[in-house]
């Protein structure tokens, strides 16, 4: 059967800063690059054969440092697909140019998938502000309400729910049915994000999505039984 191995991207420079990040684009501390590292050496048994990361250079970082430990002698190459609305773009051309030959080892390709409908929660008016600074002019319990409610979003920010509609169809459409093929995927993503899906996997209500958390860069390995997702691993 399939594994599911989902992990959170390590410590960034603004979780050290304790400072609203959602999808400002910043990377990881030392010590998340340490915690990447340590989660990359837990999984390095377990085969992987298609790698799914969001847009943002801290999950990128993550994936690609776990993967640097792992036992596979494949190589990480990110996919890029072309719309026709793209291809005079620069991510049209990165799709026609960053092309193997047709005659190279295919085989020793590990396939990696970036999207931005598994980044973070949008924070809005809050990104890049301090979160105790936050708390002392809102409130405690609006920050609470801000940050943990499943559908009252921040202002001009994203709630879990709204994160939800973007992360779920993609989960549905682009890493289940390699999980049905007999894939072993590796998602390195983002708490809300990965939350998100939990919630879907696990069956989680509303209210008790809301004490879920998703520590940094710790993997968590899902296998599914029949019609259910069991949790195998939280390393």
């Amino acid at each position: 059967m399939s594994l599911l191995i989902l992990m959170r991207h390590g410590q960034s420079m603004w979780n050290a800063a304790n400072l609203f990040t959602g999808w400002v684009d910043v990377p990881l501390t030392q010590k998340g690059i340490d915690e990447a590292l340590d989660g990359g050496r837990k999984i390095s048994h377990l085969p992987i054969d298609e790698v799914h990361t969001s847009a943002l250079i801290r999950a990128q970082m993550t994936a690609m440092l776990a993967l640097s430990q792992h036992q596979s002698t494949q190589t990480p190459i990110f996919q890029y697909e072309a719309s026709s609305e793209s291809l005079s773009s620069n991510e049209g051309k990165m799709a026609a140019w960053a092309q193997m030959n047709s005659d190279a080892d295919s085989s020793q390709v590990l396939p990696v998938f970036a999207s931005w409908k598994l980044n973070e929660r949008m924070y809005g008016d809050l990104q890049g502000l301090n979160k105790q600074e936050t708390r002392e002019k809102f409130g405690d319990e609006q920050v609470k309400i801000w940050r943990r409610s499943y559908d009252v979003p921040p202002p001009s920010g994203e709630s879990l729910e709204l994160t939800a509609k973007r992360t779920l169809p993609y989960f549905a459409e682009s890493i289940l049915p390699s999980l049905e093929d007999g894939k072993n995927v590796f998602v390195a993503a983002h708490g809300n994000s990965l939350r998100s899906i939990i919630m879907d996997l696990e069956g989680l209500s509303r209210e008790q999505v809301l004490s879920l958390e998703v520590p940094t860069g710790v993997p968590i390995v899902y296998q599914k039984q029949e019609h259910e997702w069991t949790r195998l691993l939280e390393f």
